[in-house]
């Protein structure tokens, strides 16, 4: 999208911003999950293959630039990242899945630590998860939510990079996904948002934003 079509997105909201994550700050990186503080305020996860635009995003909905840090070397931040907000809740930004380069033993230990974050964290009240519009739910991704949508919460999953498709082809591509998560999870698929997103057009952030409010009772 040009700026011309920036400066309409931002028209079209009435000039809002986002506020769900406004004054974010850092708390903790944990590398384990002995390491996280113990359940208390409400929390909301963000989660992602790596490259799928995941630190963007938790940037353009807190209103900062580095926030969230992407790695120069994709999968390889292997930490569990908490956010404070004045609201008093958490964001958990959960470290990127599926580079290749990482070590199987380190993947599958990952793996293991998310699912059980997802899975059994108390106080864990939503799960944003990132997926590139282009490429769909991949099997890691859904791994992701079979340990997550069981436990009844809600999740979104924001389509990124939404701005390097032509409008019908962002739509045919959340059409897909929400496709592929009837599919998998009749069950549960109601309560899975999905969301065309784009964190340098700004696309889909102040519905992001709406629904991350109502997880975290703003």
């Amino acid at each position: 999208m040009n700026k011309t079509g920036i400066v309409a997105e931002k028209a079209a909201s009435g000039g809002a911003e986002p506020r769900a994550l406004r004054g974010a700050e850092f708390v903790i990186a944990a590398a384990a999950l002995g390491q996280l503080p113990p359940p208390g305020a409400p929390e909301v996860a963000f989660a992602g293959r790596s490259n799928a635009g995941k630190s963007s995003a938790i940037n353009a909905l807190a209103g900062r630039r580095r926030l969230a840090f992407a790695s120069r070397t994709p999968g390889r931040t292997q930490q569990i990242v908490l956010f404070g907000l004045p609201s008093g809740g958490i964001v958990a930004d959960l470290p990127g899945y599926g580079y290749a380069a990482v070590p199987k033993a380190v993947k599958r230990e990952w793996q293991d630590v998310l699912a059980s974050y997802v899975a059994t964290r108390p106080t864990l009240v939503g799960l944003a998860l990132v997926v590139d519009a282009r490429h769909g739910l991949k099997p890691l991704d859904e791994t992701l939510l079979d340990g997550f949508l069981p436990s009844g919460r809600p999740a979104m999953v924001l389509a990124t990079k939404s701005d390097k498709l032509s409008r019908s082809e962002s739509a045919q591509a959340s059409a897909s996904i929400r496709r592929q998560l009837t599919q998998r999870y009749p069950a549960h698929a109601a309560r899975v948002t999905v969301i065309p997103f784009s964190a340098t057009a700004r696309t889909g952030i102040m519905e992001a934003d709406a629904i991350l409010a109502g997880w975290l009772g703003m």
